[in-house]
C-alpha cells in the first residue's frame, strides 16, 4: 500500500493507494501534527497497512518538519515529498517554481493524468485555487482567492450583529432572514465569482469547452449549479500525490 498525505491550512487529507486506485481516504485535523496525535496515528496506519512507499505534500512549514520526522521512517528510500523539482511528468511554465503551492502540483499532475489539457482545477479549501494546465499540457499558473468559509467568518467577525452561519444553499434569491441572506449572499454570490473566472480563463486558453475538475471541501455545493465544472473528484490532490509516487518508484 502507498500512503498519501496532503496537509492543508485545516484539514490533512490521508489515502492509501493500492496499485492504479486509491481504496481508502480520510480527513484527519491538520492541528494534529502538533499535539502527537498524528504521530500515533501514523504508527497505529503502519501496524495496520503494510506501507511499500509514501507521497506527501504540505502547504503548512510547521507540519511539514513533522511530517518528514513521521513519514519517512515509514518506507525508507520509497518516500516522495512532492515539489517542484519532483513533479512526475509534469513540466511547469512558470516564473518562480518554487512558489507554487505543492498541493496544487499535486492537482495538476492529477489533472494532466486523468484528463487531459488544455484543463483547470479548481480546489475549493480553506482559499480556492485554479491552475491551469495550457494546450501542450504545461503548469502555467493560476488563481487565488478566498475560500467559502473565509466570506461568512469574515462578515461575523467584523460586523456586531451579523451571526455567525452555516453554509447552505438557499433557493431563492431573497433571504426572509439575516441567516438567510448571508447564505445567499456567499453561496450564491460564490458561485457568480467561479463562474466568472472561469470565464475568464476559457477566453485567455482559447477554448469553448475543456475539462474543470473540481476538489476541495465545498466543492459538490458550489459546482452544482455551475455547467462549466465537468468533473467532481474529491480525492484529485491524493490521485497527484500517487501519480508523483509512481513515476519516481514504479506501481506500488
Amino acid at each position: 500500500m502507498i500512503l498519501l498525505v496532503d496537509i492543508g491550512n485545516t484539514h490533512t487529507h490521508v489515502g492509501w493507494a493500492k496499485g492504479e486506485k486509491i481504496t481508502k481516504a480520510m480527513d484527519v485535523s491538520t492541528g494534529d501534527w502538533f499535539n502527537g496525535q498524528m504521530a500515533a496515528k501514523v504508527t497505529g496506519w503502519a501496524r495496520r497497512s503494510r506501507v511499500q512507499g509514501v507521497a506527501y505534500c504540505s502547504v503548512v512549514p510547521k507540519a511539514t518538519v513533522e511530517a518528514r520526522k513521521c513519514l519517512r521512517p515509514l518506507a525508507p528510500g520509497r518516500s516522495l515529498e512532492l515539489t517542484c523539482r519532483n513533479p512526475g511528468n509534469l513540466v511547469i511554465d512558470y516564473p518562480q517554481p518554487k512558489t507554487i503551492g505543492p498541493d496544487r502540483l499535486a492537482n495538476a499532475v492529477a489533472l494532466k493524468n486523468l484528463y487531459g489539457a488544455p484543463a483547470i482545477a479548481v480546489d475549493f479549501g480553506t482559499a480556492v485555487t485554479f491552475d491551469v494546465l495550457d494546450g501542450r499540457g504545461q503548469y502555467v499558473g493560476g488563481i487565488i482567492a478566498p475560500g467559502v468559509s473565509a466570506l461568512t467568518d469574515y462578515l461575523h467577525e467584523k460586523t456586531a450583529l451579523l451571526p455567525k452561519v452555516a453554509i447552505a444553499d438557499v433557493p431563492s434569491a431573497i433571504g426572509k432572514n439575516t441567516a438567510q441572506a448571508m447564505q445567499i449572499g456567499v453561496v450564491h454570490g460564490y458561485r457568480g465569482l467561479i463562474r466568472g473566472l472561469l470565464e475568464e480563463l476559457f477566453r485567455e486558453l482559447g477554448a469553448k469547452h475543456l475539462p474543470v475538475v473540481a476538489t476541495g471541501g465545498y466543492a459538490e455545493l458550489i459546482s452544482a449549479k455551475i455547467p462549466a465544472i465537468t468533473h467532481l473528484n474529491p480525492n484529485l490532490t491524493l490521485e497527484g500525490l500517487r501519480l508523483a509516487w509512481q513515476n519516481e518508484f514504479g506501481v506500488g
